[in-house]
């Protein structure tokens, strides 16, 4: 397979991985053949504990090597950076974030009549815990009655019998099916609040796009949230602790919203537009091909 994509190649400087395993043995094999650097992005929820002890003993040590000899490791945040390193990967670790487009997630629609809650993800419940929201949002239905909360990312088929067993009356439960970009958009921008009860997450892209629409975000004490110096326009709260997010939506459903979407979509511009996340990993590029740590 490496013989037939450098057929396919004629010059190369540096190979940019954004997975660590299997590709880079290919990027170990030209480093030692050809003296040519590498540098990896990674995302992969799989280096956080308990889910890193699915990994073969083959595969950590093989992940072990690619990492060492890379000339930068970019997690998409600090956190699983930690993981990673916890996890025995040593490198030299440069976090750099996701990309948010800023021009599609910002704020143009007026919010939803009545109080709305929005969460986005692949809707699996190990790491997101849908049910946990599902638990919630019939807790909030006895505590205000009529609400909107939409699930989007897939479909009800795998809650439904938790449904049934809740028996929301007055609440609008709503699951909704991958949507495009722009269409998202205009989710988030009419929501009123954007909850994630995730129980791990590496970087978490719908919560600051979702600031960056101008709707505040409620989140567990996982991914980049933790990392944002600007806490006005969202909070966090403990994994699995559904009273808390029952008391923070009521919350923030009782307090009269002030936001400023125009700064909002401003802060997130600064630390994850394309032109910022493309002059990091340029710096490292020209760092990289020059060997300059």
């Amino acid at each position: 397979m490496y013989k037939r994509l450098l057929k396919m190649i004629e010059r190369f400087d540096l190979i940019h991985l954004n997975v660590i395993f299997p590709f880079g043995l290919f990027a170990l094999q030209q480093k030692a053949l050809r003296k040519i650097p590498y540098i990896i992005s990674e995302h992969w929820t799989g280096y956080f504990s308990p889910q890193n002890q699915k990994i073969s003993f083959l595969q950590k040590v093989l992940s072990k090597k690619i990492t060492q000899n890379a000339a930068f490791v970019c997690p998409v945040s600090g956190a699983l950076k930690i993981a990673m390193q916890a996890f025995g990967l040593k490198g030299n670790y440069k976090p750099i974030g996701n990309v948010i487009d800023t021009t599609t997630f910002f704020q143009k629609h007026e919010k939803e009549s009545q109080f709305t809650i929005i969460h986005i993800s692949s809707l699996n419940d190990t790491q997101k815990n849908i049910s946990g929201m599902l638990n919630t949002a019939k807790k909030l239905e006895n505590s205000i009655g009529n609400f909107t909360w939409k699930f989007i990312g897939g479909l009800s088929r795998d809650y439904d019998q938790l449904i049934g067993k809740l028996k929301f009356h007055t609440a609008d439960i709503q699951f909704i099916d991958h949507v495009p970009q722009k269409e998202l958009s205009t989710h988030l921008q009419k929501a009123h609040v954007c909850v994630s009860f995730s129980n791990y997450e590496t970087f978490g892209v719908t919560l600051a796009e979702a600031i960056a629409s101008g709707t505040y975000v409620i989140s567990t004490s996982t991914g980049i949230l933790n990392e944002i110096s600007k806490k006005a326009y969202f909070s966090i709260i403990p994994v699995k602790d559904e009273n808390a997010l029952l008391n923070e939506i009521v919350h923030q459903k009782n307090k009269a919203q002030r936001l400023d979407s125009n700064e909002m979509n401003s802060s997130i511009k600064e630390m994850f537009s394309p032109q910022v996340i493309v002059e990091k990993f340029s710096s490292l590029y020209y760092k990289s091909i020059q060997n300059i740590p």
